[in-house]
């Protein structure tokens, strides 16, 4: 029996609907590239603690590779687990879906059955399909658990699909929130404008994962005509590989920007983090190396600040490039304002417990 939206405790749709940060949740690993368990369990508490509104788990930050290391299940039950004995808030659990579209039913049925939320649909595995097997291929995960779309940027895996796409994918009914993150102005509007065609912005939430452009994600207003008429969006919150690093500052500056919103009066010092926060993604996410270092950036963090005990990957190939080191030094020193390591200190020990 599939899940729908309409299932789900009318606090739990707030709270996606207000908008949140959603980390992009890591994996903790052993030097032997094993799943190290106590450190993957204090992660979800500091995210948690941190203030986040749920965790994205078996996303591309968690490592797609969990699929092929039987990790994907243990993995995700893991972290709700941890999740539902660690806080009594409302909070949103969306498991990341990837491949065919017999591979990303089963593991729809496996989020599902586990007590997710949504499902963040990858598409990445079918590049040679046309544009109604894509929307097929929506369709039947739609009918197991509700999805949050996802548009990936080419350089990391992604399809460019334009704004009749979203347009097909907005309409089905079962669709909660699209989490953008093209890298690219013209198809983050794509989906806005999709969206709006599809009559759907009132069913369909916009998250930001354009790690380049967090900050103006969330500031702007989005104008589309329909109708004749003006119709407004605006990008709700972030579902971030960015936000798995410094997630307490990044719930912080969720609320002042919503804040600002909501006053309509948006400070220039306000605009002006955009710059500072995407120089910052620069180096966690390796962009002088078409982000090769991406996953190992962010581990690097973690590990600076005592969460993970090194930056392993499942694939050995993966890792700091070369001079990405230095680049977070420079981030540590030139940015301290974003940096949360003295709320991991006071709390270390009792996640690690």
């Amino acid at each position: 029996m599939g899940l729908h939206w309409s299932d789900w405790p009318a606090e739990t749709l707030a709270v996606l609907r207000r908008g949140e940060v959603i980390p992009a949740h890591l994996l903790a690993l052993d030097a032997g590239r094993k799943l190290d368990r106590r450190r993957q369990r204090a992660l979800t508490r500091y995210y948690l603690d941190a203030g986040s509104g749920g965790l994205a788990v078996g996303v591309h930050s968690t490592q797609f590779a969990i699929r092929e290391s039987g990790l994907y299940q243990p993995v995700l039950q893991l972290a709700i687990e941890t999740a539902a004995s660690w806080s009594r808030r409302p909070l949103v659990m969306i498991a990341g879906l990837a491949g065919s579209t017999g591979q990303a039913r089963r593991e729809a049925v496996i989020a599902r059955d586990l007590g997710y939320h949504a499902g963040l649909l990858s598409l990445a595995a079918m590049k040679s399909a046309s544009e109604d097997e894509l929307i097929g291929h929506c369709a039947a995960i739609a009918a197991e658990i509700p999805v949050v779309g996802f548009y990936l940027q080419p350089a990391v895996g992604g399809l460019h699909l334009p704004a009749p796409f979203w347009r097909r994918l907005a309409a089905i009914d079962n669709v909660v929130a699209i989490k953008m993150a093209p890298f690219n102005r013209y198809r983050t509007l794509d989906v806005v404008h999709g969206v709006v065609q599809a009559r759907a912005e009132d069913r369909v939430t916009l998250y930001t994962g354009n790690d380049d452009h967090i900050v103006l994600d969330l500031l702007t207003p989005f104008v589309v005509k329909r109708d004749g008429a003006e119709v407004m969006l605006r990008i709700k919150g972030g579902l971030l590989g960015h936000w798995s690093v410094w997630t307490r500052t990044a719930v912080e500056l969720l609320a002042r920007i919503q804040a600002a919103v909501a006053a309509g009066a948006i400070a220039p010092e306000l605009l002006a983090l955009d710059s500072k926060v995407t120089d910052c993604n620069s180096a966690f996410f390796d962009v002088a190396h078409d982000f090769h270092g991406c996953i190992a950036g962010c581990h690097e963090v973690l590990r600076r600040q005592g969460l993970l005990e090194g930056i392993w990957c499942l694939d050995p190939q993966e890792g700091l490039s070369p001079g990405q080191a230095a680049e977070i030094d420079r981030i540590f020193a030139s940015y301290p304002e974003f940096d949360d390591s003295a709320f991991i200190a006071a709390n270390l020990e009792r996640w690690l417990a």
